[in-house]
């Protein structure tokens, strides 16, 4: 859980305001403003207002909370802010906002007056659904649910991609090599833009003078070009800082390139690289890259919750990742970026105990259950109505007619343990805390009890662990279990990584009529091309 008091200016809130915090993004040149979202999807601002960047109608700071009236209840899905500042919004329903400075036509509204109230962004967007939003200094990118890169603005160096320097007072769709692909994630820095798509590919269009697009030279570029550096890489995030880029795979390798005066890349000196150079490469997989346009710091997370940072961090210049005792990659930003700002929209969990926290507690506990599972020998501690109430195959099992409605020990072994008490915590929870190897046993028990919520975080364990070795593996036990989303995850991973995946015991293990079709399903989606 992320602790907002880390900070500073959280500290006028009282505990109460505090604790109504649904999500956070902490912004400005010194960290000063602040805006927040409630559980009940109210926003509110409080700080100093540069170029009536918090919303509020007027240009005047304050150090009390204001709310800023124009959500109607609607959901927050993305936040980014520019250096100007502006700030960009975007709600679940796909409907874009901005407000603050607007010198360069960064709000998107054909002109160049100060936005000091949320406006709608509607030009060019007609039938357009934002489903995320990035801010450079003084330029704007969004997203649309179909793929589509639109950027607007400052356009100096061609962060917009018109394949001009022309500034744009209105969203355009960024075409070029775009054009007929799909774009999954934008980012933004200083004065250069990117994004990632469907594929894995990577693009960079703008300012390149430190190497941050990519490309192996520092030339500026004013249309959209592929970080081909990186072919054979399947990316799966992208963040930029200030002059620098990371990106993560799918196999869970964080590579970095750009500007490296501060040691922002972590490859153990300060010289910038014109391309992708992976970092990293000793720890275990990564599971996220941080990275902010506002600063030179970066930050990792890996799967056992490990948190590096290096870079500009409080004055010092860390040029190898660091581990640190954080918890996320927000606390590295909140207690070493210069400013302290946040990287992203941070969602906040409830720091009292609510009744899934009450549930959660009681998991396994010998003193208030009613009946017991054993497993390979071990017993787990549950509640004969929670399991009922939450699961149609208990409550076909605890009726009369069942036999199992009249123990007080149910003898369970189709499952082994870490299986079994990882299914029954669930029940407690709603989440899985299980290695991805053992989330296959776990998938099989979903599908028998017609577990589907189960069966989908099943999945996504499964996509975190992916790798060449057990790809293979990994696809038939999705066919075997009907996953259909992580079968074509699987499969496309496969794809991707087609000569290696090959290669391993697991493929040539597999069935004929398995083999036959997946190299059929690969053919036809262009895998033999070449």
């Amino acid at each position: 859980m992320v602790d907002l008091s880390r900070w500073p200016l959280f500290s006028l809130l009282n505990p109460e305001e505090l604790g109504a915090i649904r999500q956070a993004c902490v912004f400005g040149t010194m960290a000063n403003e602040v805006i927040y979202i409630t559980h009940s999807n109210e926003m509110f601002v409080l700080g100093l207002n540069c170029s009536g960047c918090l919303g509020t109608g007027d240009s005047f700071s304050s150090i009390v909370p204001k709310k800023v009236d124009f959500l109607r209840g609607k959901r927050v899905v993305g936040l980014s802010y520019g250096s100007g500042p502006h700030v960009l919004l975007a709600t679940e329903d796909g409907q874009l906002y901005a407000w603050g400075h607007n010198g360069y036509s960064q709000l998107g509204n054909g002109n160049t007056n100060q936005g000091l109230s949320p406006v709608l962004v509607t030009a060019n967007l007609t039938n357009k659904r934002i489903v995320q939003v990035g801010c450079g200094s003084h330029h704007s990118l969004a997203l649309t649910h179909n793929g589509e890169v639109f950027a607007w603005g400052y356009n100096n160096c061609g962060q917009i991609g018109s394949g001009s320097t022309a500034n744009q007072p209105y969203p355009r769709r960024v075409t070029g090599y775009l054009q007929g692909r799909t774009a999954v994630g934008i980012s933004c820095g200083q004065t250069s833009s990117m994004c990632v798509c469907d594929n894995g590919e990577v693009f960079g269009w703008g300012y390149n003078g430190n190497g941050q697009l990519g490309i192996m030279n520092n030339g500026n570029q004013l249309a959209p070009c592929q970080v081909s550096a990186l072919q054979g890489v399947f990316v799966q995030q992208l963040v930029s800082g200030y002059g620098h880029c990371l990106a993560l795979s799918d196999e869970g390798a964080c590579y970095s390139w750009g500007s490296n005066t501060y040691g922002q890349l972590g490859t153990g000196n300060k010289s910038n690289h014109l391309s992708p150079v992976r970092i990293m490469a000793n720890s275990e997989r990564v599971v996220e890259v941080a990275a902010c346009h506002s600063t030179h710091t970066s930050a990792a997370k890996t799967q056992s919750g490990q948190v590096y940072m290096w870079g500009q961090c409080r004055g010092q210049s860390l040029l190898l990742p660091t581990l640190t005792h954080f918890l996320s990659t927000d606390d590295v930003f909140a207690g070493f970026a210069s400013p302290s700002v946040m990287w992203r929209l941070v969602s906040v969990e409830p720091d009292f105990l609510t009744m899934a926290d009450a549930l959660r507690k009681e998991f396994d506990s010998p003193e208030t259950s009613d009946l017991k599972f054993s497993v390979e020998g071990k017993c787990i501690h549950v509640h004969k109505a929670l399991l009922k109430i939450r699961c149609e195959h208990f409550r076909s099992m605890f009726r009369s007619q069942w036999s199992e409605d009249q123990q007080e020990v149910i003898e369970i072994g189709q499952f082994s343990f870490p299986v079994y008490r990882s299914f029954l915590q669930f029940l407690y929870t709603d989440t899985v805390d299980l290695p991805p190897e053992d989330a296959i046993g776990l998938l099989d028990l979903a599908t028998s009890y017609c577990e589907n919520r189960l069966k989908r975080l099943c999945q996504q364990i499964i996509k975190r662990g992916i790798s060449v070795e057990n790809a293979f593996t990994l696809l038939s036990a999705a066919i075997k279990y009907d996953a259909e989303d992580l079968e074509e995850f699987c499969f496309r991973f496969c794809v991707n990584h087609l000569t290696k995946v090959t290669q391993t015991q697991a493929f040539w293990q597999s069935d004929g009529a398995m083999l036959k079709e997946f190299f059929s399903r690969a053919s036809q989606c262009g895998a033999f091309k070449n």
